[in-house]
């Protein structure tokens, strides 16, 4: 009988400690998770490395333009994933091509969910010269997944000044002319909205931190 008893304690011992023992294990790997997930910045933090977020997405309003497929690119096309844009031509020497390398290498550095529902969109700023055919040509360059835009002029010009990138064409240079246009990169959220823009120069440490900060401070 004494044996028993013995058995019984024993076991209650053992699965009281058993159950202490799985306790501790979860605080402890949670301890752990936390502390090497990146600490998700404020908006005052990532405006101070350069990526400045609206308290209130802005809404695009209606577009209707064309990719390099010549395919209808209207403000659906940005929903369902977050979108980085930038304006530009195929035709600009130096901070067009080195701004798609910099995306480029960008979206290399991503990985997991970022990577598969972040996109890449070019929008001319010189549709006179941009056509369908050209950009088709010079998008895929950079990134076969990079999508290029053109469309009616003052279509583009209303969108660019929606997103804060106005540009306009350098005079007095004929047909090889040059277009001052701005150097940011603007993000767009999954409902299509404009979300906020990263400034120039861009850095691609400061860049993948904050990124991953906007993205987390949405999905709260």
């Amino acid at each position: 009988m004494a044996t028993d008893i013995n058995k019984g304690q024993r076991r209650r011992i053992w699965l009281t400690v058993a159950g202490v023992l799985l306790f501790i294990t979860i605080i402890v790997a949670g301890f752990v998770n936390r502390i090497q997930m990146p600490r998700v910045m404020t908006a005052a933090e990532m405006k101070a490395n350069g990526l400045y977020l609206f308290e209130t997405p802005r809404d695009l309003g209606e577009f209707s333009l064309l990719d390099q497929r010549g395919e209808v690119f209207v403000p659906e096309r940005f929903e369902g994933g977050w979108t980085l844009v930038f304006f530009g031509f195929t035709y600009c020497p130096d901070v067009c091509p080195a701004t798609m390398s910099f995306l480029n290498g960008f979206i290399k550095e991503l990985e997991g969910t970022e990577a598969e529902d972040t996109r890449v969109v070019m929008i001319s700023v010189d549709p006179a010269r941009d056509t369908v055919e050209q950009l088709g040509e010079y998008v895929p360059y950079f990134n076969p997944d990079f999508t290029g835009v053109t469309g009616e002029f003052l279509e583009l010009h209303r969108l660019a000044t929606a997103m804060n990138t106005p540009f306009r064409k350098v005079p007095g240079q004929g047909e090889n002319y040059l277009i001052d246009h701005s150097a940011n990169v603007v993000l767009i959220n999954p409902r299509g909205d404009y979300h906020g823009f990263f400034k120039a120069p861009l850095d691609l440490a400061k860049m993948k931190v904050t990124y991953r900060s906007a993205r987390a401070l949405w999905e709260r």
